[in-house]
């Protein structure tokens, strides 16, 4: 959830979806339509699907028990390099080396005040001889509580960092019309593309390439000239 998600957004949501879903067994039972249904108001629902598929390998391949390894955790739907750390720095207390944002601003704050540009490695690297390999998971709380301070007060280090890229603007982006046509189809069970069309005030021809990659991406199916979520 916190996947370019803010805190405050995320919080709110996090207790309601673990009271709906409390282990891998519950949410591998359910439909993609029902995850989805939960996971309204964080955006980014490819990160729901995701979610739902890694709970069935979870069940199938691993009994049940999430993988405490970070290269095992690595090859599940919709986990990269940073999000295996943090699962394995948080929940299971391994001193593992992983950045986000605030622990990057942090290190850049401090260890690279003049400098433009910075490679990711020279970071990493900086973060691997910081990491107190005890506490890791204490570690990481003070620091990127820290990081999220500095971005309260400084101008944001992290633009300059190699990584650094400019998020596109939201409004009138293809993300936010997918997000409308998802949020319409968790309410109803399958809807007209003709009522997309005026309900999101889009041209045909625009809804109908979201809707496709929508059907790609295993969001949903098309029957006739209807849609639904897929069940």
């Amino acid at each position: 959830m916190l996947q370019q998600t803010q805190v405050d957004r995320v919080r709110g949501k996090y207790g309601e979806f673990l009271k709906a879903f409390p282990d891998f067994r519950a949410l591998a039972a359910v439909s993609p339509a029902s995850v989805l249904r939960a996971w309204q108001g964080l955006g980014y629902n490819r990160r729901a699907l995701f979610l739902h598929r890694l709970a069935k390998i979870v069940m199938k391949g691993y009994g049940g028990i999430l993988p405490r390894a970070p290269e095992t955790l690595e090859t599940l739907p919709g986990i990269g390099p940073a999000t295996a750390g943090s699962v394995a720095a948080f929940a299971f207390n391994a001193p593992t080396v992983f950045i986000e944002t605030n622990i990057r601003r942090a290190i850049i704050h401090h260890f690279f005040p003049q400098r433009r540009n910075i490679p990711e490695e020279d970071i990493v690297a900086i973060a691997a001889k910081a990491l107190d390999r005890k506490k890791p998971r204490e570690w990481y709380w003070a620091l990127m509580d820290y990081g999220s301070m500095l971005g309260e007060k400084f101008p944001n280090p992290n633009r300059r960092s190699a990584k650094y890229r400019r998020q596109a603007a939201f409004k009138g982006s293809d993300r936010e019309l997918r997000g409308h046509i998802i949020r319409l189809l968790t309410q109803k069970s399958r809807v007209a593309v003709s009522t997309l069309h005026s309900f999101t005030k889009e041209s045909a021809e625009r809804v109908e390439r979201v809707l496709k990659a929508l059907a790609r991406e295993g969001f949903l199916r098309r029957k006739g000239a209807e849609v639904m979520i897929m069940e």
